[in-house]
């Protein structure tokens, strides 16, 4: 469907040159001199590299409809990842093209993820914005070191590397921010 390049807001999903792209920032610029445009930094969906356009503001884009699926991850195969649909049970299988390996190594059996479907086919996958993870490895506390400004080295499971606090120990479940791999704070449970 044409919109307006008005319109779109970061996080669209759009067609452009034959591909599709999810919009990660816009800004409409107004310049003293000269007419107002809009400047589109997006990703490519499916290949992931990035394009950076400016649109007059009176033009038209193609806006995709993006069919989002809450679904649990099921398993890993030589295949890819496959999700199970929540409302009618079908099983998804998702390319490991479509998940960032980044992102892949937070994926736990039962996890509930939002799968993003363009006319069927997965396209995205959205992961809650935190995991809890047990910590596997962790380095000893360094006598002197202060509690407020220093991290060390931890891994939790799945074998991803996080800095911690230095109290933090082998066995702690820690809550980990899935966008950026950071340590949040120790959990609850």
């Amino acid at each position: 469907m044409k919109v307006p390049v008005n319109s779109i807001r970061a996080g669209n999903v759009i067609e452009y040159n034959g591909k599709l792209w999810v919009a990660s920032k816009v800004e409409h610029i107004s310049p003293g001199k000269g007419g107002a445009f809009v400047a589109i930094e997006a990703k490519a969906l499916r290949e992931g590299n990035k394009l950076q356009e400016r649109f007059r503001s009176g033009e038209t884009i193609e806006h995709v409809h993006i069919d989002d699926r809450e679904c649990t991850f099921l398993f890993k195969d030589e295949n890819g990842y496959t999700f199970m649909d929540k409302e009618n049970f079908e099983q998804l299988a998702v390319g490991a093209d479509v998940l960032d390996a980044d992102l892949a190594r937070f994926l736990q059996d039962g996890m509930e993820v939002s799968v993003s479907l363009y006319e069927g086919t997965p396209v995205g996958i959205e992961l809650p914005k935190t995991v809890t993870l047990s910590v596997i490895e962790a380095d000893a506390v360094v006598k002197g070191q202060s509690a407020s400004s220093s991290y060390k080295p931890a891994v939790v499971e799945g074998g991803i590397r996080v800095m911690v606090p230095p109290h933090i120990g082998v066995g702690t479940r820690l809550v980990i921010n899935t966008e950026d791999g950071s340590y949040m704070e120790r959990a609850k449970d």
